[in-house]
């Protein structure tokens, strides 16, 4: 078994803060791959307008995004990370990483249960 490491509740607390909506997580999770417009992050989270309009504006405020105008007609506005936006990647490849690990023991769980009842 691991060694548990003790982390600081206040650190631990600011990150729960600031992931807790779904949203951003998908929002940082696309942004890693660069550039996207409102459309496109609406399109790829599945949020409604609100609820992204909302996230991004947090996010914003959190210096975890910087949104991008262009004085065009019709407006086109691009939302990128920031560099300390860019320093959550391995925040979100580990969550992958374990929500990779826990489908599969679900899997599992679910054969052996599966296999279990049949006996």
């Amino acid at each position: 078994m691991k060694k548990i490491i003790k982390h600081n509740p206040e650190a631990v607390n600011e990150v729960l803060k600031l992931l807790s909506n779904k949203w951003k997580i998908f929002i940082i999770r696309d942004l890693l791959d660069g550039k996207r417009r409102f459309g496109e992050l609406k399109r790829s989270t599945g949020s409604s307008q609100k609820s992204l309009t909302s996230a991004l504006r947090e996010l914003e405020d959190d210096d975890i995004v910087v949104r991008k105008s262009y004085p065009e007609i019709p407006p086109r506005v691009e939302y990128s990370l920031t560099d300390i936006g860019y320093s959550l990647a391995p925040v979100i490849d580990t969550m992958a990483d374990w929500g990779t690990d826990f489908i599969k023991y679900k899997q599992l769980k679910e054969k052996i249960n599966r296999k279990n009842k049949a006996v």
